[in-house]
């Protein structure tokens, strides 16, 4: 697959660079791609949710009324589920959501992320740029000369300063670098923006695996 690079102005460089096939060009694996995505979201859980079970709850534990004679239902405790403010049956407690991948299916599944948008025509190259100083205007009208004005990833070799802090309060974009690279965030966006000087490096990291 062959990209025009792209300035910061939106123009074309006359320059173009080959994507790996390798990278860009595999038959996507959905299965690999949701395993991934569960695993990123299941890892965001925190797990710290509890409710009290009746043996935790404060209170007496005398019994309310008589066995026999009353015409209702028997009880021994206020504490019991079927009262207002007894304890829970079999509420949710603290767990660690986390689950383990095979390192050869996450790497499958970002390749088929990667490819999914190639094949969308959803990745453009941008020459190497550095900002001076964190500006949000200047970074988002750098970003609208890109055509990038929906869910856009911004990915370098490595992450700029002055870019990432320019781009945090932009709720629609988001700048990693190559290794911080996840399923999730490449299906979560409409646009790739790969910087120059991240695609060898992309192309090094995945292509061995």
């Amino acid at each position: 697959m062959e990209l025009s690079v792209l300035n910061i102005k939106g123009e074309d460089t006359g320059r173009k660079v080959n994507l790996s096939d390798a990278v860009f060009g595999l038959e996507p694996n959905e299965h690999a791609m949701y395993l991934d995505v569960k695993q990123y979201l299941a890892n965001q859980r925190q797990g710290t949710h509890k409710a009290k079970e009746r043996n935790e709850v404060a209170g007496s534990t005398k019994k309310i009324k008589k066995q026999k004679g009353t015409g209702g239902a028997r009880a021994g405790s206020l504490k019991a589920p079927l009262f207002v403010g007894g304890g829970r049956v079999f509420g949710p407690k603290p767990r660690n959501y986390s689950f383990k991948l095979n390192k050869k299916l996450k790497s499958l599944a970002r390749l088929s992320a990667l490819s999914l948008l190639a094949r969308d025509n959803k990745v453009a190259l941008v020459e190497n740029f550095t900002l001076e100083a964190p500006k949000t205007k200047e970074f988002k009208g750098i970003l609208g000369n890109l055509q990038a004005t929906g869910k856009t990833l911004l990915v370098g070799s490595s992450v700029d300063k002055n870019v990432l802090l320019s781009s945090r309060n932009l709720p629609k974009v988001k700048v990693s670098a190559v290794n911080d690279l996840n399923t999730y965030d490449l299906l979560n966006t409409e646009k790739l923006l790969l910087i120059e000087d991240s695609v060898n490096v992309l192309e090094n990291l995945y292509s061995e695996k």
